[in-house]
């Protein structure tokens, strides 16, 4: 490839940015498998008379394999590229849908989900297309990680609504069988489009130029013990922070329609308030991406962090409408940006050949905390009869993650200090 052709599809360029928007496009229509449980939660609960934690757990085992599947499709896509893995997703969705839509059981549903939606569908449409993205991006790493990551939101605040109506017209089995066939006849050609590998030398280069001048800020003096870690024991952390901050996080997302049931609003008001936090969370994505860029990724967790516990506890003393539709908003606004925050940190305190697979795995890590607090919410509800423990359940998670935030901002701060001098 001459210079010219370089330029033009190498870091920052034209292409780049052109294939981050495919990126999102995958990340916003794969991201129905993982809304989908929970939009159609009350449907699935009535037609097959089971309680509400095992309505919920087809939701939970499609995190399970959503987690799972990330570090699969993630070394699948390092060997073979991200488009084959692109192309598999598409088809484990076209499948996954199906099946489910199919199912005579509710286990059937749930393996449907798990299985085919979870570990080959929606995993393939999120941590690879992460990682990739970011071996695109240096100066702007972290808005385009970002925006790339809206997709997940971008879906949540697309989907909802959309299947709500096509479930209150055509009921959810239809709507199940017609999002097969959209996600094979509009993925398999958004997949193709990723074919060029990564300019993964341009990237390494990129990347040194600006160790020297993030070290001290980030208070990464010694990359063999960042914050005065071992690698293992930083990653642990990271991933037990990701799953404190995901059982909260996922109180409202994966039970916000249920609870306007329960509250008598009705399952449509439910997918609107969900489609709005997901909304405001794409402007909580995008913003915490500008912000991390000047701040760092793990002053940016924090913030986000505190601003979540805050929105959580909004919801204890608010349980009408309007109030509900506010909160739901603030909800998103605040916790948009925690977790490609994790992705961040892992690119800043990692040495650059292990980001792949340490992205993988706490954003994992993320997911199964998502993963279980979707069904432990109800089975709170199942055990109280009422949203408002779990409500309680989900800011105690939450404060577990800001302690561990707060150590490790103690630790950038100690190791500030120590290289004071250094420049």
């Amino acid at each position: 490839m001459n210079a010219t052709a370089s330029a033009s599809h190498g870091v920052e360029s034209a292409y780049a940015w052109a294939r981050l928007m495919v990126s999102l496009a995958l990340m916003t229509i794969g991201g129905v498998g993982m809304y989908g449980a929970s939009v159609v939660l009350p449907a699935v609960q009535r037609d097959f008379g089971a309680v509400r934690a095992d309505a919920s757990f087809p939701y939970t085992l499609t995190l399970i394999g959503f987690g799972i599947g990330g570090i699969l499709m993630g070394r699948l896509a390092d060997r073979f590229g991200v488009m084959v893995v692109a192309l598999i997703g598409a088809a484990g969705l076209g499948l996954g849908l199906a099946a489910a839509g199919a199912s005579s059981s509710l286990w059937q549903f749930t393996l449907a989900h798990g299985l085919l939606i979870g570990l080959l569908g929606v995993s393939a449409t999120f941590a690879p297309l992460v990682a990739d993205t970011s071996l695109w991006f240096t100066r702007r790493r972290g808005i385009a990680v970002a925006i790339c990551m809206s997709g997940n939101y971008l879906a949540g605040a697309v989907w909802p609504p959309v299947m709500q109506y096509f479930i209150d017209s055509a009921g959810w089995r239809a709507t199940y069988f017609g999002l097969a066939i959209f996600c094979v006849l509009t993925m398999a050609p958004l997949a193709l489009f990723l074919r060029r590998p990564a300019p993964v030398t341009a990237v390494q280069a990129g990347a040194s130029a600006t160790v020297m001048k993030s070290a001290r800020f980030l208070g990464r003096s010694d990359p063999a013990h960042p914050l005065g870690q071992t690698p293992r024991r930083l990653q642990m952390l990271l991933c037990v922070a990701g799953v404190s901050c995901c059982v909260a996080m996922s109180m409202p997302q994966v039970h916000i329609v249920a609870y306007c049931t329960d509250l008598g609003f009705g399952a449509a008001q439910g997918a609107q308030m969900l489609s709005l936090m997901m909304a405001a969370g794409i402007a909580s994505r995008l913003l915490s991406g500008w912000v991390s860029d000047h701040i760092g990724g793990l002053r940016t967790l924090m913030l986000g962090s505190v601003l979540q516990g805050v929105a959580l506890f909004l919801f204890l003393p608010f349980d009408g409408l309007v109030p509900l539709y506010v909160v739901s908003g603030l909800f998103g606004l605040f916790q948009g940006g925690i977790v490609p925050s994790y992705a961040l940190i892992v690119r800043e305190y990692f040495t650059p050949k292990e980001a792949g697979a340490r992205v993988g795995t706490v954003l994992m890590a993320t997911l199964l905390g998502m993963a279980l607090g979707g069904w432990l919410s109800g089975a709170i509800f199942d055990w109280t009869g009422s949203y408002r423990a779990a409500f309680v359940n989900g800011i105690a998670w939450n404060l577990v993650n800001v302690g561990i935030v707060g150590f490790l901002l103690y630790r950038v701060r100690q190791s500030q200090r120590f290289t004071g001098h250094w420049s």
